[in-house]
Order: C-alpha cells, then sequence, then structure tokens
C-alpha cells in the first residue's frame, strides 16, 4: 500500500505545474529541455563528426577482404591455383603432349640405332602438328573453389593540401554549425525574456484594471444612490453599467492573454507554469559600444568564418595542379580449403602511385578562378554585415531610448489621466459635470494605461532583439 501511494505521489509530482517560476529558472529549464535547441546542439554534434571523419583520410585505410568463389573458366581456374601456390605442369595438358613426343623420340632412338640421322621424315610436321594440340585440362579445367584472406593498406602520401584543406575546412563548418546553436539559444532566451516581461507586465495591467473597475463600482454605488434621491437619471445608470461591462470585457481580454502567455512559456520550457515571480517592468540595456557589439555579434562571427571557409577553397582548388601520390600494402593467403596452409601459400604486395592530370581542358584554373571570385565575394559580405549590424545596433539603441522617453511621457501622461478622473468624478458628486464627461475622462484613463504598457512592451522587445544579437559570453 504504501508502495502505491508512493507510486502515486511521484505521478501526481510529474504532472505538477511549477509556481513562482523565476527568470534564472526559466531559463535553465529552457536549455534542459526545449527541443529546438537540442536539435541545434545534435546538428553541432554531427558537424563534430564529420570533421572527425575528414581528418580520417589523412591515416589511410586498412581492409580485411576475404573472397569466396567458384568458377570452371579456364583462366580464373589457373589463376587460382597459382595464387594458391599449386600450379603444375598437368595443368597445361602436358599428359597430352608426352604421349605424342614419346612416339616421336622413339621413332628418333630407332632411327639411330639403324644409321640413319636420327630425324625421321616428317618431323618437322609431326613437331608442328604436336604444337597445335590443345589441351583439355588447360581450356576445359574442372571446377575449383578459391577462398582468398587478405589485409589491404592504402596511405595518402601527398594530395596538393587537398586533404588538410578537407579537415580545415570541416572544422570551420563545425565552428559555423556553433554559432547557428547559439543563434537558436538566443532566439529562445529572447522568447523567453519577452514572455517573462509580457506576463509581468500584463499582470501589473490587470491589477490596474481591476482597480478601475473598482473606481467604476464606486461610481456606480454614488449614481443609484443620487438616483434614489432624485439627482440622476436612469440614464447615467445605464451609462454606468454600459462602462464597467466594457471594463470587464477588456480585463476578461487581458487574463486569456496572460493564460496564452504562460502556455507559450510552458511550451517553451516544456513545463507547466502556474505563476512566474514577477520582474521589473523595463528590461536592463546593455552597455556596450557599438562597435564591440558588432565585433561580438553572432551574425558578424558567421560571416568571419565564412570568409574563412572561402579562403580555404580557394587553396583546395589549387590541388589540381599537384601530383597525387599514395602508397600501398597488401598481405594474404589463398586456397581452394579456407585458411588451409595460410603461412605456407602467403603472399605480398608493396607499391605506390603517381597520378598527375597534364590537362583537363582549363577545368582546374576555371575552379580556381571561381574559388577567387567567391572569396572576394565575401569579403565584401562580410564588409556589408559590419556595417549593417552597425547600423542596425545603433537603430535598436536609439529605439530603446525613444521608448524611455516615451515611457516617461506616457506615464505622466497616466497620472495626470488619473487625477482628472477623480477631479470629474467629485464634480460630478457636486453636479458641476454629467456623467458621460466622468465616463469620457475615465476611458481616457483606461487609454493612457493601454499606451503605457504597449511602450512598456516594445522598448523590452528592442532590448532582448539588441541582446540576441551578441554571442553568449559577451551578454
Amino acid at each position: 500500500m504504501r508502495k502505491f501511494f508512493v507510486s502515486m505521489a511521484l505521478t501526481l509530482s510529474a504532472f505538477a505545474s511549477v509556481e513562482h517560476l523565476t527568470l534564472k529558472q526559466a531559463l535553465a529549464l529552457l536549455h534542459k529541455n526545449n527541443s529546438q535547441i537540442k536539435i541545434a546542439k545534435m546538428d553541432e554534434r554531427i558537424a563534430h563528426f564529420k570533421t572527425k571523419l575528414a581528418q580520417s583520410y589523412n591515416f589511410g585505410s586498412l581492409d580485411l577482404v576475404f573472397n569466396a568463389l567458384r568458377s570452371n573458366d579456364a583462366g580464373n581456374v589457373f589463376g587460382f591455383k597459382l595464387q594458391s601456390r599449386e600450379a603444375s605442369f598437368a595443368d597445361f595438358g602436358f599428359d597430352e603432349f608426352l604421349a605424342p613426343m614419346g612416339q616421336v623420340l622413339e621413332t628418333m632412338n630407332s632411327s639411330l640405332k639403324n644409321g640413319g640421322s636420327g630425324l625421321p621424315a616428317g618431323f618437322t610436321q609431326g613437331m608442328g602438328s604436336i604444337l597445335n594440340i590443345q589441351p583439355r585440362k588447360l581450356n576445359f579445367p574442372k571446377a575449383r573453389n578459391h577462398f582468398q584472406t587478405k589485409v589491404q593498406y592504402k596511405l595518402p602520401l601527398f594530395t596538393g593540401l587537398k586533404l588538410t584543406m578537407y579537415s580545415k575546412i570541416s572544422k570551420e563548418m563545425e565552428h559555423l554549425k556553433g554559432l547557428e546553436e547559439q543563434k537558436v539559444i538566443n532566439e529562445m532566451e529572447y522568447q523567453t525574456k519577452k514572455t517573462f516581461y509580457d506576463i509581468t507586465l500584463v499582470e501589473n495591467y490587470i491589477k490596474n484594471l481591476k482597480t478601475l473597475k473598482q473606481h467604476m463600482d464606486k461610481l456606480e454605488e454614488i449614481i443609484k444612490n443620487f438616483k434614489a434621491e432624485g439627482y440622476a437619471k436612469a440614464t447615467d445608470v445605464l451609462e454606468v453599467e454600459a462602462k464597467k461591462a466594457e471594463v470587464n470585457a477588456m480585463l476578461n481580454q487581458a487574463k486569456l492573454n496572460r493564460d496564452l502567455a504562460y502556455q507559450y512559456l510552458g511550451f517553451l520550457i516544456d513545463e507547466d507554469v502556474d505563476s512566474i515571480e514577477h520582474v521589473n517592468e523595463l528590461a536592463p540595456m546593455p552597455k556596450i559600444p557599438t562597435q564591440k557589439m558588432v565585433a561580438e555579434a553572432i551574425d558578424y562571427k558567421r560571416a568571419q568564418v565564412g570568409q574563412k571557409i572561402t579562403h580555404m577553397n580557394v587553396k583546395l582548388q589549387k590541388s589540381g595542379f599537384y601530383p597525387m601520390v599514395g602508397a600501398f600494402a597488401e598481405y594474404g593467403s589463398a586456397d581452394n580449403v579456407p585458411f588451409n596452409d595460410f603461412w605456407k601459400k602467403d603472399a605480398y604486395t608493396i607499391g605506390a602511385q603517381l597520378k598527375w592530370n597534364l590537362f583537363s581542358g582549363g577545368g582546374d584554373s576555371a575552379k580556381v578562378q571561381a574559388a577567387k571570385i567567391k572569396d572576394l565575394q565575401m569579403h565584401e559580405k562580410l564588409l556589408l554585415a559590419k556595417r549593417g549590424l552597425a547600423l542596425k545596433i545603433n537603430q535598436l539603441k536609439t529605439a530603446i531610448l525613444s521608448k524611455n522617453y516615451d515611457i516617461q511621457a506616457r506615464a505622466k501622461q497616466y497620472e495626470l489621466a488619473q487625477k482628472i478622473y477623480a477631479m470629474y468624478q467629485a464634480k460630478y458628486k457636486e453636479g458641476l459635470v454629467k456623467i458621460s464627461d466622468v465616463l469620457i475622462k475615465h476611458s481616457e484613463e483606461i487609454q493612457a494605461l493601454l499606451q503605457l504598457l504597449k511602450a512598456k512592451t516594445e522598448r523590452n522587445e528592442k532590448v532582448f532583439e539588441l541582446e540576441s544579437l551578441l554571442a553568449k559570453e559577451s551578454r
């Protein structure tokens, strides 16, 4: 029973929502759980192993080869026997050659014994016919099994820097993937921080709306009292009730927006969130000089890596003008039975090869020129990225400063709208203004609050956008 309750508690805790989540905790959960970050990390790991693969080519390859063959092809069967070191004269059909040759020799001996010259008549013609015999064993051998085991090692000695450049380019591609991973992390952190600050702002906005609703409740109570005493009309009550319904609608819409923000935050960190610890309404702005921000910007670093890759590619294409030199070694044994008498029938081969392309119709030169133009193009892209980032950073800084002034002005306008509404409410009690005038001032107060919220939201968005441009260690 105890185990049951423990397992139930663990199950419930697994589905429990996070309460009073801090921004620091949210970012930690983001790095741990976010799928887009995980995918980006995997891409970086794949690039790492591609670098390992490119570097491995410098060490050559060692292969164990086992061939199992069966053939009755004359060339194959004779070759199999030679590789097995079992070839004999019988394989050439010498039995078919020696029988008629013996007759010729016997005739020669008989002629010598009888005082002849030793060369019988028609000897030349007879020898010609013997040499024209087509041995059946050689031409129509029986099928033979062939099992060959060998170890082969191939090593590139000189490739005109091709393998060296491949390794270096692959390493830079790995670096590029690392920067792309950082860009994804920055984007996810940007969304998390923005959502965190948006929730803080909208919950403060809800709090302010509730205060405004309380003001409406008090105003409604005053009007109803006035109506009871004959100082207010029924339409005054209806106007207040209509305004209260409008405020309630805005309040409900704000709550729905808050719920959506919580859902999005939960999606980003892969956890259900019930509540957060509020942050300051205004995010701190990075205090880094523009040129330093440009140098530390991820997009600028990516352009720098791209410049390195195109520069290396020029050297890579030049490798086509150099010879390729490689070495190889092979050791093995073969027989018609697997691994039979391996050491008695073993053999080795060693060698080297030089291959030098002397003519390609101008193809190698065209590749080099295209690579050089690509390198120049990437250099211009690097300069463009530098200027473009400096412009974007300055624009964001200017927008943030502008929003700071806007927030100050909006805060003053909201403060003024609050005072004017309170003043009109007091005037209404004295019968100096109509209820419609009071409600107009109440609407202006709500609009001022909305404008202040919008300015703060836009300002925070610009701060996080500026921050997301930088590499993690620079923020």
